[in-house]
């Protein structure tokens, strides 16, 4: 019975680390690809594999990019708003948002990009991002208000393309991008002249 839960217990370990191979192997492709330059006979050549046992740990595309996006997501967490959803002051709330943001983007750019690029061949997981940013702008704006135009305003603050037009494009350091886009939501914050 010991040597049969051994033989059992190396089994599954191998299957995982197969299965680990794979995802390795995919996110590799995609972050140095793209997702829709990336074929599954590519992933399968590159975690040493055939496609039968590709497809014997993945159903398709989907299942593999799901386990691709989850293990990227792992190794490159995305700030947490805990960090400054105790700032009472909305202006320095958003300034420390903006400065973790755009680090991020910062440290992830060359394969974000990609990723942002490729977003149309999963739509469904990149809608899953565009809530969590619409998500995070209205937590931002809430301080100020509720209006639509700052919501809008904040909104545009923390997507990765206004990181990327203000400091990979027009050459603005990471602080001067995070002092122009408080400021811009804090005059959107005033009230309107009458």
């Amino acid at each position: 019975m010991e040597k049969r839960s051994y033989r059992m217990r190396a089994r599954a370990e191998r299957q995982a680390e197969t299965r680990q191979r794979i995802v390795n192997a995919a996110v590799e492709l995609h972050s140095s690809l793209g997702p829709a330059r990336t074929s599954l006979s590519a992933v399968a050549e590159r975690a040493g594999v055939q496609r039968a046992t590709l497809y014997a740990h993945f159903a398709g595309e989907e299942a593999l990019f799901r386990a691709c996006t989850l293990h990227w997501r792992a190794t490159h967490p995305f700030p947490s708003p805990a960090a400054w959803e105790s700032i009472a002051d909305p202006s320095r709330r958003l300034r420390r948002a903006l400065r973790e943001v755009y680090a991020w983007y910062s440290s992830v750019e060359p394969e974000f990009t990609l990723f942002v690029r490729d977003s149309y061949v999963f739509p469904g997981f990149w809608q899953e991002r565009t809530e969590a940013i619409a998500s995070l702008a209205k937590s931002l704006a809430e301080p100020w208000g509720r209006r639509r135009a700052l919501v809008a305003a904040v909104g545009h603050a923390v997507e990765f393309e206004t990181w990327r037009s203000l400091v990979l494009r027009q050459g603005l350091t990471q602080a001067q991008a995070v002092d122009a886009m408080v400021a811009f939501v804090a005059a959107i914050s005033a009230p309107p002249r009458r």
